[in-house]
């Protein structure tokens, strides 16, 4: 079964990849009726988080806008959150929304935006540290896996699949960034919290692990352990050549197989990774160092950071006839190079906001014009709207993931407003974001539960009332 038969029988797209909604009424639409579940039916409500949507309500006359954020913003918690235990064992399951598995990457990006309401809500705050706990489980349990299963015994849908599987894993698709936000959700917390309770040794052995496959994959010795591949039509859910991909430079840099749009790479040095790679190594060290108290640990970890950070200055870096010295998407060591980007994050468009390099950086500033250009193969501009999608979902699907992402590393206010503007046009009459939409027609469009974009949509709303409310005026 390939994937679009997978997708198909799951009843998560229609036949042509897209669902194609009836237009709403007017007169439905104006009233802005709330859709989020009832009371009773929500997994979880954060006070807090009640808060921040009441107040953004009272405080910002768009109406739809309000609309969209008190759909979107909670929707992570509202519907995809299963606590399975509080107290001083926290363990916190988190589906995607209509896929029933956890991925590390999705579930560390639905949650991101409530850290900050932590402070004032320990119920919440448990809840993300229950996350935290769940993942370290997940990286010891296959730190080469992306997507695990609440049911540890339960055997992967995908029969297709030629690797090491395990019962309780979902998808084993090797991806760098699959191991760079549970660290990222676990330095946030800590920063904000003080909190040392979900660091101990497990979660340092997770963190020993990760260094390992980190290392492996940098191939130095070898293509080591990891191979994957998949019988299917669908070319980017396999890896060519015995499922090790094809020939890399050991030049310091580490081997993705997999982009976090769970397509396969081109070229296994994937640029937008090796950023993420480096800004968690560098959190991870701290935070060793400081809560361990492993100093050779945490320095294994920074000379590693430091390692792929001096290799990325010399072969993320190339020169394009129109925009200058721009970051390449993918790299092999050799020589070779893919120009393009990709909606899902860690994109070349996200560097800023993953902490990786600053938005003013001239060769980021450079990137960034290429990438919302016709040289950039994914970029699309159609009657609707304009911006980046990727292969997953295929040519002139726009992924409002990167339009969120475009408005939350602009320092332009103009460009910001539009973003506000798009988003608000392209819900296709649903009140909630999608995975992606067509540039002509944002009634069709990918996945009408997707929560990673509904909960992010919220994010650079919020941002935006907090930082720019002028905008919202």
């Amino acid at each position: 079964m390939n994937r679009l038969e997978f997708l198909q029988r799951a009843g998560l797209v229609s036949a042509g990849l897209m669902i194609n909604v009836p237009s709403v009424m007017a007169d439905e639409q104006s009233k802005y009726i709330s859709k989020r579940p009832t009371v009773g039916e929500r997994h979880f409500s954060s006070k807090s988080v009640e808060g921040a949507i009441k107040e953004f309500k009272t405080k910002v006359k768009d109406e739809e806008l309000g609309w969209l954020f008190e759909n979107c913003f909670p929707n992570t918690l509202d519907t995809t959150v299963f606590v399975k235990s509080k107290g001083t064992n926290p363990d916190t399951y988190i589906i995607t929304g209509d896929i029933d598995a956890m991925w590390l990457r999705d579930s560390t990006a639905q949650i991101w935006p409530y850290l900050p309401f932590m402070k004032s809500d320990a119920e919440l705050q448990n809840l993300i540290a229950g996350v935290i706990h769940r993942q370290t489980q997940c990286i010891l349990k296959d730190p080469y896996a992306n997507a695990f299963y609440d049911d540890n015994a339960k055997v992967s849908e995908w029969k297709d699949d030629i690797t090491a599987m395990q019962p309780g894993i979902h998808e084993r698709k090797w991806e760098i960034d699959s191991l760079c936000y549970p660290i990222r959700l676990a330095y946030h917390y800590w920063t904000m919290t003080k909190d040392t309770t979900p660091f101990g040794a497990a979660w340092k052995s997770g963190i020993q692990a990760t260094l390992k496959v980190f290392k492996e994959q940098q191939r130095k010795n070898g293509p080591g352990p990891y191979t994957f591949q998949r019988t299917t039509a669908w070319a980017t859910d396999g890896v060519p050549l015995a499922g090790y991909g094809y020939p890399v430079k050991p030049v310091g840099l580490i081997c993705s197989m997999f982009r976090p749009s769970d397509d396969a790479t081109i070229f296994p040095f994937l640029i937008p990774s090796n950023f993420f790679a480096v800004v968690s190594l560098k959190q991870a060290s701290e935070m060793i160092l400081a809560i361990s108290k492993d100093k050779a640990l945490s320095d294994e970890l920074a000379q590693l950071g430091q390692e792929v950070s001096d290799a990325l200055q010399k072969y993320s870096i190339v020169e394009h006839a129109t925009y200058g010295k721009i970051y390449a998407f993918e790299v092999n060591g050799m020589g070779s190079y893919n120009l393009m980007d990709d909606a899902n994050i860690p994109s070349l468009l996200s560097l800023p906001y993953l902490g990786a390099v600053k938005a003013d950086d001239p060769i980021y500033q450079n990137t960034r014009k290429f990438l919302f250009s016709d040289d950039n193969p994914f970029f699309f501009k159609g009657k609707a709207a304009s911006g980046i999608g990727g292969p997953h979902a295929g040519i002139d699907m726009i992924w409002p993931l990167s339009i969120i992402m475009k408005g939350l590393t602009s320092t332009n206010d103009q460009e910001i407003k539009d973003c506000l503007h798009t988003l608000k046009a392209t819900h296709g009459g649903t009140g909630f974001m999608h995975e992606s939409f067509h540039k002509d027609d944002p009634q069709k469009f990918t996945r009408k539960w997707f929560a990673w974009a509904n909960t992010i949509f919220g994010e650079f709303v919020w941002t935006v009332y907090k930082q720019k409310p002028h905008l919202l005026a």
